[in-house]
């Protein structure tokens, strides 16, 4: 059940073209250390899932944020997000699942019906700037069914055949570079295609068939969709490990200086 951060539910309007954002905060975040699951450690004196709705918020093309949280933490969640001004947009909180598949999944399925376009976004990509948010939304408005925002790489990639902790790994090959790229999140989807995807991908896992995918674009490659990208931002990196969390710092205190962020 999908419960307001506010007492009173706002209308999206209705419009199918106003996009709706998931983003999947149930995760513990391990790399990071022991303490708060990974979304609620904060960044600058406030946790990465506020940032990280916030920028969301930023975007005039969404209209409605659904948080995924841990099941044990939904109404420490709606306190959170309450407690950091975030009364401007339409902003649910649903108990999210075992992983982020089963997370995204359920807060899909807080989107409104008529609500044509669905963005998800990692909680721990807390410094997306909002133009990046913007172009995945119009992607998906101009007709794409599947979009992700992505960098040039800018380190030498190598396949290897992996081994065993400690034990060296053969190098396969040294795939082109310049044919390769980094994604990000938000990633914009139609929505009916988004939810075919993660049906598909339901049915399948209870029959023990489906190989694992880090992400939901992942899952529409996977069934045969197709995935345009388009340019994503460097600051929309992940803050996965303690080093990640200095990187983010300083992001955040730069911004802060410079434009009152």
């Amino acid at each position: 059940m999908a419960i307001p951060t506010s007492p009173k539910e706002r209308n999206l309007n209705g419009s199918a073209a106003v996009a709706a954002a998931v983003v999947p905060a149930a995760g513990r975040g391990e790399r990071l250390g022991p303490g708060a699951p990974k979304a609620l450690r904060e960044l600058g004196g406030v946790p990465l899932l506020v940032h990280a709705v916030r920028a969301l918020a930023r975007s005039r093309a969404v209209g409605l944020v659904v948080v995924a949280a841990p099941p044990d933490g939904v109404a420490e969640v709606v306190a959170l997000l309450d407690s950091h001004g975030l009364d401007g947009k339409d902003v649910r909180v649903v108990a999210g699942g075992a992983d982020r598949q089963e997370s995204v999944r359920l807060g899909l399925a807080a989107v409104p019906e008529e609500v044509d376009i669905v963005l998800v976004h990692d909680a721990a990509r807390p410094l997306v700037p909002v133009e990046v948010v913007d172009a995945v939304a119009a992607a998906v408005r101009a007709g794409a069914d599947a979009v992700v925002p992505a960098v040039p790489l800018a380190d030498t990639v190598k396949r290897v055949d992996p081994q065993a902790p400690g034990v060296p790994e053969p190098v396969l090959e040294t795939p082109d570079r310049s044919a390769l790229r980094a994604v990000q999140t938000p990633q914009g989807f139609r929505r009916s295609v988004l939810h075919e995807v993660h049906e598909k991908a339901l049915a399948e896992e209870s029959a023990g068939a489906l190989p694992p995918v880090t992400d939901d674009a992942g899952l529409v490659e996977r069934f045969g969709g197709r995935v345009v990208v388009v340019p994503g931002h460097e600051e929309a990196f992940k803050v996965t490990r303690p080093l990640d969390l200095v990187l983010a710092e300083a992001v955040l205190a730069r911004r802060r200086a410079s434009d009152g962020f």
